[in-house]
Formats: structure tokens, sequence, C-alpha cells
């Protein structure tokens, strides 16, 4: 009995609930202390070049600005989210999360004006974005795969037009999260169907993925170098 209550739970989306209830942890906190959370967690270049403070390539992705901003991304992530945790598995996903998000945060670090502050689960849900049409280039027949990336692709779109005419919105980190989510999610692949994968792109992606993250980091201190 015991073995199939265990089973039953790691077939949940334990991971999609681990990444909403740390938002949403962090959105409390920052409700009742205001500016303290964005203060020390946001995107801000200058305190990653001049202090160190290295955790705002990660603590980003588990901050909002405001409630709707909370909210919406807290829905797509429930929703995308649980699909592509069931396809890849808990610990692939937790990877394509969290290093998608990392390498959007590292986009906007590299790209935008010195001295903005950025954050937002998004640039972790483009990389689910980047992942899904990963899955749809492999499996161009299977009906189910085909449909969810019409559907995501177009949010995608959708997305990336309001960016152009929002300057509220961090459009780097958005990029940076989709070139991060297609890298890997030819990287880890699916559990069971490696064999879809070719070696070679799966090490040019990975290869790929570190040299994104090593421009981005040379560039971005290199702009804030310039500044002093």
């Amino acid at each position: 009995m015991g073995n199939v209550r265990l089973r039953r739970w790691l077939n949940q989306p334990i991971v999609t609930y681990l990444f909403l209830g740390l938002q949403t942890l962090v959105f409390i906190v920052a409700y009742f202390f205001p500016g303290m959370i964005e203060s020390q967690g946001a995107m801000f270049g200058p305190f990653v070049v001049y202090y160190s403070q290295y955790w705002r390539f990660i603590t980003p992705i588990f901050i909002h600005f405001g409630l709707m901003h909370f909210a919406v991304n807290s829905v797509v992530l429930y929703f995308m989210g649980a699909r592509l945790e069931a396809m890849y598995g808990h610990l692939r996903y937790f990877f394509i999360y969290l290093l998608s998000g990392i390498s959007g945060n590292l986009l906007s670090f590299a790209l935008n004006e010195a001295g903005v502050q950025s954050a937002g689960s998004s640039t972790a849900l483009f990389g689910l974005f980047g992942a899904f049409v990963v899955l749809g280039i492999h499996y161009k027949n299977n009906y189910a795969i085909q449909v969810l990336v019409r559907q995501f692709t177009l949010f995608i779109g959708v997305s990336l037009l309001f960016n152009l005419i929002d300057s509220s919105v961090d459009i780097w980190g958005h990029i940076g999260g989709l070139l991060g989510g297609l890298l890997l999610g030819n990287v880890f692949g699916l559990p069971q169907r490696l064999r879809d994968y070719s070696i070679h792109i799966r090490i040019i992606s990975g290869i790929g993925f570190a040299f994104l993250v090593v421009i981005c980091l040379i560039y971005g201190f290199k702009k804030y170098q310039l500044l002093v």
C-alpha cells in the first residue's frame, strides 16, 4: 500500500508544485515587507558586478512585481509545467526550468541598459516554451505533441509581440530563457527515448548553452567596467 501511494505521489508534478510554492512564499513575504525582496533578489547588474551578488542570476525567477504579474505567471507555470514535467521527468524538468531562468537573467544582465531591474518566472517559462518546440521538431508525427507545440508557439509569438510595445517587459530575459530551453531540451532529451536524439546534436547544444553563459558573463562584466 505504501509503495502504491509513493508511486502516485511521484506521478504528480511535484517539481512544479515546488516552484509554485517557492514563488508564492516569496510573494507573501514581499507583501508584508515591501521592497525588501526586490532590493535583495531582483536582477540588478551593478550589484552583481560591484558587490559579487551572483545569487541574482537565480532569485529573480521567484520574484514578481505585483499581483497580476505573479498570478499570470503562476497559472502558466501550473498548466504548462505539469505537462512538461510529465514528459521529461522530475529531474530533467527541474534543470530545464532553473537553467533556462538563469540563462534569461544572464542575457538580461548582458544586454539590458545598465541599472535596469528585472524579475519574474517568465524567463524560466520561456525556457519551457523552448523545450516544447524541441519536442515538436523531434516528434513531427505525434499529434498530441504537435497540438501542444502550436498552442505554446502562439503564446510565444503573442508574448514577444507584447514585449515590443511594452517597454516595462524584459524582452532580453525572455529571449535568453527561450534560447536556454531550446538548447537544454536537446541536451536532456526525453527519458526512455534518448535514441531519438543525435548524440552530436546533444553535445553541440550543451556547448552552445555553455557558450551562451560565458559570453553573457563576459559582455555583462565588460559593460559595467567601462562605466567606471
